[in-house]
């Protein structure tokens, strides 16, 4: 098996590292979500969490620009290498902290068309889920606040302790402290090939969500 593996996704080509990447690396879970987020990314485009790309680069075919950011070097590497392999020239890549850049964002009162908020899980146990429930709201509202006026905020957790109730309710807060006006767009979850069990709650675990903030 070598250490990278070229597959393609809505007609991109995407380099998964298979070696040093997380999980199988790739999530194919989010395929037909990140094909639907083509439609909310014609602006300046910040991709937080972007792993190895797979958001940033669907966003770039009709993005002006994308500024993929993510804490890991070795995801970063594997974002430019995806965006030269498609020939793709308005990708820049932000190696940070996302909780941090998305509040210096804020501070120097910079402005995106579409965030898009794709973190890992914030809670892997029952007992972690309040305060993952802090984590997603502090970055929701922050991002919220970042948004250009008629903007996107695209947002999920693919934690299944984090129901979609629950997600949706910290959307609400998120959307009252953030001081903005936020209607909901769009409410997708995983792809059908991760299909979920109506008697196995566990399985029903990604919510992915388009708000638009006026």
């Amino acid at each position: 098996m070598p250490d990278y593996c070229e597959i393609y996704e809505n007609g991109i080509k995407m380099l998964v590292d298979v070696k040093n990447g997380q999980k199988t690396g790739y999530f194919l879970d989010q395929k037909e979500n990140r094909f639907t987020a083509r439609k909310y990314c014609n602006g300046e485009v910040l991709d937080c969490f972007c792993n190895s790309g797979g958001f940033s680069l669907n966003a770039a075919t009709v993005a002006k620009s994308v500024t993929a950011c993510d804490i890991s070097e070795l995801a970063l590497k594997n974002v430019n290498d995806n965006a030269k392999l498609n020939g793709f020239k308005n990708i820049t890549t932000l190696c940070g902290d996302v909780f941090e850049v998305l509040r210096n964002f804020k501070k120097e009162k910079r402005l995106f068309h579409t965030v898009i908020l794709d973190p890992p899980a914030f809670c892997k146990t029952a007992d972690e889920v309040k305060d993952a429930y802090r984590g997603y709201k502090d970055i929701n509202v922050t991002a919220m606040k970042i948004v250009k006026s008629g903007g996107f905020l695209i947002t999920c957790s693919c934690s299944h302790y984090m129901t979609s109730s629950l997600f949706e309710k910290m959307l609400i807060e998120a959307a009252r402290d953030s001081g903005r006006t936020v209607r909901s767009v769009e409410i997708k979850t995983q792809a059908p090939d991760h299909p979920s069990l109506l008697c196995a709650e566990e399985t029903q675990y990604l919510k992915f969500f388009v708000l638009q903030v006026i």
